[in-house]
């Protein structure tokens, strides 16, 4: 009689090969026979090759959400781990993984930016580098983790239910988990490394998508709509809150702190007009606005 897995990693993949095998190079030699690990693909044109103990399961319905689901749904372990594919995690995460998935219902890891491009760096990678991935304090303040490094059982997955498509996935998945009574905790020592938005246009369209997935997580009532609508009108303002944290980004000179402003600025402000275009008008951005 085959053993139920101790836990189930889930990594989601979507066109992005080279950054899939890079993170499986730092993940195979940390699996256990205990331990299953999962690559699910969401149509990507070629379909990628994993190495064993690896699954590679398909998903054909787009979305991550969809291929999380879908992870789930192919697997047995009784811990779930997520894991992004362009994500590398430490030589310790599995280990630190099934050692911390019990401080909480949901825990969250840490996630380091780091540039796969060398200097001189773009405004958007310096941007990056103070403001992404600030898990502790969505955790902490926000209640809720990224996907991208985090731990549940399959007990609360399902008390809570799939991720739902559409809408920022961990964000809602995290706030029904709350809302169900589970708990989220913080464990700093479960680390990935992320790279950087590279440029302008990659940071436009990951802030694009945030923002069309955000609008759907409290739903289009008029009630939200305005509220939506007040979120959008204080973008501007809000960039004076943030201003200190890139006063005290450590190893950035002043320049460099000047081009983070600048793309600072400049999302603000194109935020305040996707969302107010959402609170007024469709309830989806059309990509190419």
């Amino acid at each position: 009689m085959t053993r139920r897995p101790k836990a189930t990693i889930i990594v989601p993949h979507f066109r992005d090969n080279a950054r899939l095998q890079r993170c499986l190079a730092a993940l195979v030699p940390q699996l256990r026979p205990d331990v299953e690990a999962l690559v699910v693909d969401n149509g990507s044109p070629e379909c990628p090759s994993v190495p064993a103990p690896v699954r590679l399961v398909c998903e054909n319905r787009s979305g991550a959400a969809h291929a999380r689901n879908r992870g789930v749904h192919e697997s047995s372990g009784e811990l779930l781990f997520f894991l992004d594919s362009d994500c590398v995690p430490e030589r310790d995460w599995l280990e630190t993984a099934l050692r911390t998935a019990r401080n909480g219902d949901v825990v969250g890891g840490a996630v380091v930016v780091f540039d796969e491009a060398p200097p001189p760096h773009t405004g958007a990678q310096l941007f990056e580098r103070i403001f992404a991935f600030d898990n502790e304090r969505y955790v902490t303040r926000k209640g809720f983790s990224v996907t991208a490094n985090m731990l549940t059982s399959r007990a609360v997955f399902e008390a809570v239910g799939p991720f739902r498509d559409g809408v920022s996935e961990d964000l809602d998945w995290c706030l029904r988990a709350r809302a169900a009574g589970f708990s989220i905790a913080y464990a700093h020592a479960l680390r990935v490394a992320h790279p950087s938005r590279a440029d302008w246009t990659e940071l436009r369209r990951k802030w694009r998508r945030l923002t069309r997935e955000g609008f759907g997580v409290n739903g289009a009532s008029p009630r939200a709509r305005l509220i939506w609508a007040l979120r959008a009108l204080a973008m501007p303002p809000s960039v004076l809150a943030h201003l200190p944290r890139i006063l005290r980004a450590p190893g950035l000179r002043g320049t460099e702190k000047t081009r983070a402003l600048a793309v600072l600025v400049r999302l603000r402000l194109l935020r305040m007009t996707w969302m107010l275009a959402q609170a007024f008008g469709p309830d989806k951005l059309n990509d190419g606005t």
